[in-house]
């Protein structure tokens, strides 16, 4: 018998502890044994659910138990989250997380000291919820050479960019909606200011290219300064605003890391990623370009992928599958400074200017643009070069056109 602890009985906590009950039979099966949930720890009683009886509020219990092999933590942060979690390894448990801060900040820590102990850390729910990628970037796409990832990686971001697409609603109309929803958190600041999707690509970047990258080490802009002028100035040259991050292999092998809104043309398959949906393309160099899609947050898909991970420890109790990358340091990454792309200017004023200062690019054209306002879309250059430019000119709004 596989016993099994899960530590924090929240929205994500409490859907591992449905699916293993409700989908118990199916797992069994896949495992050859019995995997049973002892322990729920959490600060709180549950006296009306189904689980009461398997509550503990002391995480030694679950520490000391030789019987438990297996401990889920859905805690969240990395405080509590990761003492418990090296508490767990150093007791030779494997441990299954959906936490992306932990993971993101101390994963390589983690990961080593889960090969020093002989026991598995997995988190396939920490990127993109119930979206398989974290084990086809390690399994499937082993053969390959990972040369870029691009994603949507923030449920919450992509559907008030929805809404301010399809509904016309106005950014802080759409946050609204959102949190009325279940989407957005009473505080969303993680979400919208990109440091969710920051710790995701971190993760995705880590696996792909072998070397811890730190959410310090990836410049996040957020969606709070996407305005409906934006997106229907986007629309007027067939594209969409969406938060995207990307992580791109550079020659000489460093990383250049960065989450930042993009104009993504209608015709690129990310364009059409809706409401809470996630995406994440990725490059190889045998395979081309894959993506992966799916729901990236919510109670049952989330926990589907920690479910997963719990039968993928279950099955290699004593063979482990090995997840690694080594340490990073601040030779690892580089500034997306000097990644040369298109830029959407939108500005106001002296429109002649800016095609002056901006020769050769792309006036676009809208029936019902605001009075004195005009946007454009420039040449490949880097950051410091159009700013260099824009000198003379105060631009509204820039962003990113994906190439």
């Amino acid at each position: 018998m596989v016993n099994v602890a899960i530590l924090g009985f929240g929205v994500v906590g409490s859907g591992v502890a449905e699916v293993l009950a409700t989908n118990g039979p199916h797992i069994d099966q896949k495992v050859d044994d019995l995997i049973r949930l002892k322990y729920i720890l959490d600060v709180r009683d549950f006296p009306d659910s189904p689980f009461a009886d398997k509550v503990v509020h002391d995480f030694s219990v679950i520490e000391n138990d030789p019987e438990v092999s297996i401990v889920v933590e859905t805690i969240g942060g990395a405080k509590a989250a990761l003492d418990f979690t090296r508490r767990a390894l150093r007791a030779g448990k494997s441990v299954v997380t959906s936490n992306k801060e932990l993971v993101a900040e101390h994963g390589c820590e983690l990961l080593a000291l889960a090969a020093e102990q002989g026991v598995s850390y997995l988190f396939e729910a920490s990127v993109g919820g119930g979206i398989p990628i974290l084990r086809p970037l390690n399994q499937c796409l082993a053969a390959n050479e990972i040369e870029e990832i691009t994603g949507i990686l923030n449920g919450t971001t992509n559907y008030i960019l929805t809404r301010m697409i399809r509904g016309g609603l106005s950014f802080d109309a759409a946050l609204k909606e959102a949190q009325a929803n279940g989407y957005a958190e009473q505080d969303p600041t993680a979400d919208i200011e990109g440091h969710d999707a920051c710790r995701k690509i971190c993760i995705l970047a880590s696996l792909a290219f072998g070397r811890h990258i730190y959410p310090r080490q990836v410049p996040a802009e957020g969606i709070t300064g996407v305005t409906l002028s934006d997106v229907a100035w986007a629309e007027s040259c067939g594209k969409k605003l969406k938060l995207l991050g990307r992580a791109i292999r550079q020659a000489d092998g460093r990383v250049c890391a960065y989450v930042s809104p993009h104009l993504v043309d209608v015709e690129n398959p990310l364009a059409g990623v809706e409401d809470v949906f996630n995406a994440i393309a990725v490059k190889g160099n045998a395979i081309g370009d894959v993506m992966f899609y799916g729901r990236g947050a919510g109670k049952l898909p989330t926990a589907s992928a920690v479910v997963a991970d719990v039968i993928d420890a279950a099955k290699h109790r004593d063979e482990k599958k090995r997840v690694f990358w080594a340490e990073g340091g601040e030779d690892t990454t580089v500034s997306p400074d000097g990644l040369a792309s298109a830029w959407y200017v939108r500005g106001s004023g002296d429109v002649g200017a800016a095609k002056a200062a901006l020769p050769g690019a792309r006036l676009l054209e809208r029936a019902d643009a605001p009075a004195g306002e005009f946007a454009l879309l420039t040449g490949p250059m880097t950051r410091p070069e159009l700013d260099g430019k824009l000198a003379c000119v105060k631009p509204l709004s820039v962003f990113r056109v994906l190439d």
